[in-house]
């Protein structure tokens, strides 16, 4: 008789019912499911959205020429055919997990079509600083496309193109175009050289008629392409200086188009007001922490724990320390789940000291990136480095980049409805760790008036960071008063608060990516009070809920949470900050 079958089922029983592995495995207890946690059946739409995701994928595999019209059109054409399939459904029919994938997808959809639109508004600009270089684009979609090369042809677009941008550096010397636009010119002309690159490639020494007519004109392009490239970037956008700060607004319309769309029912001015009612009551918790120091002022209170870091060399020791301490106060409070293997399944990294130019302080998702001083950077970036990354202010980033921040977000979102991070936003993943920092300081977190002030500091950051960013979208302020801002109203060095406004403007963020991380924060803080403060789910179910539930709106996760289905059209409804009704 064959035993191997019951043999089997009887190791995966055990398998099952383990809880930790051999003490003396350094990752510790492992995060085998329960029986209990494995679903009986797939939600309908989770293989529709990542059927989606799929086509996606490879929509943007083939056609993938910067700025090209074909890219467009595919990805145009892709949408509306998913919107049609979408329609199909009765939603009604669906179960209450399949109703939120549904609006979500709606949403995700008609977002996306718009962005198209916005993307080819912005393209247009920024074409009419570069003549004849659309029909190239065109010309290296045809390669995409399979067509047979035209040699005579593209060697007299090759030729007209680098010509006539030639022609127009002389005209630009004389008649400068917007800096913004200059240097989005800039970088769209350095990412199509680089396609060209391989559009060239791709028929040199292959084609014999190329070979013969078209290899050396391309060769003059491309040096033309560089030189076109600089000479915007340099000497129209005056950004040779890679310290520069050159931003690219998008209007009051844009901000609040930008604000519907993440379903916040605010005004962009209201977001202000609210900003600054945030920011006044950390400088009075600032003040109370200082009193507690013995300072009257706390920008002096400030400066006395930036002069207290970790030796050169100790910060990642430190930084180890700083995610047990976290861990150990969120689980010995039953705050949320933290599964054994997401306490160690993190890799630390130092960033360099050119990504410290954008990023002076740590950075984290599935690892975490430490930010202190190299060797080669000048006295000056070193100091600030280590004043910037003291103890207080290290102690209150850590938990927000690994645990229960963006870490544990990280792992939970690989296993638990990991097809919703198609509907990925700041507002649920910032918002999440801005979240838990509130949540904290109210636990007690921080013992001592020296790490209540590091905390404070970053809070006050977050609100100081909705006032700079819609400010300067909506043509109030530029980047130096949102230096100035950052230094006088929440006491960063000069060199950090460039830094963090470069981050903001120059980086790979959206326009109001800064701010979402106070409004998802007090979207989940308001979410709390109406669920735990009232009874209705305990700290660690809450939690536990929203982590499984993968990312989307923070409006979504108040409606999957409430059982109620969340509005079809994702207008925006709750008004989850109080303090502004009452005005």
């Amino acid at each position: 008789m064959n035993h191997r079958p019951a043999l089997l089922s009887a190791t995966i029983a055990a398998l099952l019912a383990t809880t930790s592995l051999d003490a003396a495995n350094p990752m510790g207890p492992v995060n085998i499911p329960q029986r209990s946690e494995i679903p009986t059946s797939q939600h309908a739409l989770a293989f529709f959205i990542q059927r989606f995701q799929n086509d996606l994928e490879s929509t943007e595999h083939t056609y993938d020429i910067t700025a090209g019209v074909a890219r467009e059109n595919a990805l145009r054409n892709l949408y509306l055919g998913w919107q049609a399939r979408l329609g199909e459904f009765d939603t009604a029919s669906l179960g209450p997990e399949d109703r939120i994938d549904a609006a979500l997808l709606r949403r995700e959809l008609n977002y996306r079509l718009k962005q198209l639109d916005f993307e080819r508004a912005r393209n247009t600009q920024a074409l009419a600083l570069l003549p004849e270089v659309e029909l190239l684009i065109a010309m290296a979609e045809q390669r995409r496309a399979l067509k047979p090369l035209d040699a005579k042809k593209s060697k007299r677009l090759i030729e007209r193109a680098a010509g006539a941008l030639q022609a127009n550096e002389a005209r630009l010397r004389n008649n400068p175009a917007s800096p913004v636009i200059a240097l989005r010119a800039s970088i769209l002309l350095s990412a199509f050289r680089e396609d060209l690159k391989q559009w060239h490639t791709f028929y040199n020494g292959y084609d014999p008629a190329y070979s013969k007519q078209v290899a050396k004109p391309y060769e003059i392009l491309d040096k033309q392409f560089e030189a076109t490239a600089k000479f915007l970037r340099n000497d129209i956008a005056k950004a040779s200086d890679p310290e520069t700060i050159i931003g690219d607004p998008i209007g009051r319309d844009g901000v609040e188009a930008a604000l519907r769309y993440e379903m916040i029912p605010y005004t962009p001015e209201q977001i202000v007001q609210l900003a600054e009612r945030e920011l006044s009551w950390c400088q009075e918790e600032m003040r109370k922490a200082a009193a507690e120091m013995g300072y009257a002022d706390w920008h002096d209170a400030l400066e006395h724990i930036k002069k207290d870091g970790p030796a050169v060399g100790e910060q990642p020791q430190y930084v180890v320390k700083l995610a047990d301490e976290a861990i150990d106060f969120i689980e010995s409070r039953q705050l949320v789940t933290i599964p054994g293997l997401a306490k160690r399944d993190w890799r630390m990294t130092m960033l360099t000291p050119e990504y410290q130019l954008q990023a002076p302080f740590f950075l984290g998702g599935e690892d975490v990136w430490v930010a202190y001083p190299h060797d080669s950077m000048p006295a000056d970036k070193q100091a600030m480095a280590l004043r910037g990354n003291n103890r207080y202010f290290s102690r209150a980033v850590v938990h927000h980049e690994l645990i229960p921040g963006h870490h544990l977000q990280h792992f939970y979102n690989s296993r638990y409805n990991s097809h919703r991070e198609l509907f990925g936003t700041p507002f649920w993943s910032e918002g999440w760790a801005l979240y838990w920092e509130f949540l904290l300081y109210q636990k007690g977190f921080a013992k001592t008036p020296e790490q209540k002030l590091g905390m404070l500091f970053w809070r006050s950051h977050r609100a100081a960071r909705i006032l700079f960013s819609l400010s300067f979208h909506m043509g109030n302020m530029t980047p130096q008063q949102s230096i100035d801002m950052l230094v006088e109203r929440v006491g960063h060095e000069r060199a950090n608060a460039a830094a963090e406004v470069r981050r903001s403007f120059a980086g790979d963020y959206g326009p109001i990516y800064q701010a979402a991380y106070m409004l998802g924060g007090l979207q989940f803080w308001e979410l709390r009070r109406e669920l735990v403060d009232s009874g209705k789910m305990t700290d660690r179910e809450f939690h536990d809920t929203i982590l499984k539930g993968g990312p989307m709106p923070v409006s979504v996760v108040r409606s999957r949470l409430m059982g109620i289905d969340p509005d079809p059209d994702s207008k925006p409804a709750w008004r989850f900050y109080p303090a502004l009704e009452a005005k």
